[in-house]
């Protein structure tokens, strides 16, 4: 979903509370990232990785000059072929401290072990934040979350609630002005933004 489908969902869904909830949620996530200057690591369930997040996260990072934003995707299994920045695995979050941000997408039971690691990351200072389809077999993750954000099935489903989220993430902090930086020019950049093609997938 590019930046123009995100707007008109926006428009659609205008006079919601989703529109609050979501932008609520995405402050809160920068606002522990912000701070420390990086450290967002992102996870999902056993069998599910966050792919479309983890990109458009990237999106926003570069766009609104806040590179803390960029996630590293951390992985369950990682296949032996695969890149660098696709090679992050659990063993990550053991390493999770004070100052690091841990975003947990789990649209269901996230399973026994990453439950443990998410534990210790949060023990270890580490703010916690979950997305989820707010069902009974997620509830143990969400109580180990410092913030929740639970999709509805019978409104949004947990995919539109990332897009929603990572447009917000960098909304509040326009990209940084250059000296000298005309609004014109930051005009021109958002306009660019908006009508440019979405980004290679990883």
């Amino acid at each position: 979903m590019d930046a123009v489908r995100v707007a008109l969902l926006r428009e659609v869904l205008a006079g919601t509370e989703w529109l609050r909830t979501t932008r609520r949620f995405a402050g809160s996530v920068r606002s522990s990232v912000g701070p420390h200057g990086g450290g967002l690591l992102l996870v999902g369930g056993e069998t599910y990785e966050p792919w479309h997040l983890a990109a458009h996260l990237d999106d926003e990072a570069a766009w609104s000059g806040l590179p803390e934003l960029s996630p590293t995707l951390v992985r369950h299994r990682v296949p032996e072929a695969a890149p660098a920045h696709l090679s992050v695995g659990l063993g990550r979050l053991e390493a999770a401290r004070r100052g690091e941000t841990l975003l947990v997408v789990a649209p269901d039971q996230p399973g026994e072990r990453l439950l443990e690691r998410v534990q210790d990351a949060r023990r270890a200072g580490c703010g916690v934040f979950t997305m989820d389809t707010g069902l009974a077999d997620t509830a143990e993750l969400r109580g180990l979350a410092h913030d929740v954000l639970s999709a509805d099935a019978d409104a949004l489903d947990l995919d539109t609630v990332q897009h929603l989220v990572s447009a917000a993430a960098g909304e509040d902090s326009p990209p940084r002005p250059r000296p000298g930086r005309r609004f014109r020019d930051r005009l021109s950049r958002l306009a660019d933004h908006l009508t440019s093609a979405p980004p290679d997938p990883w």
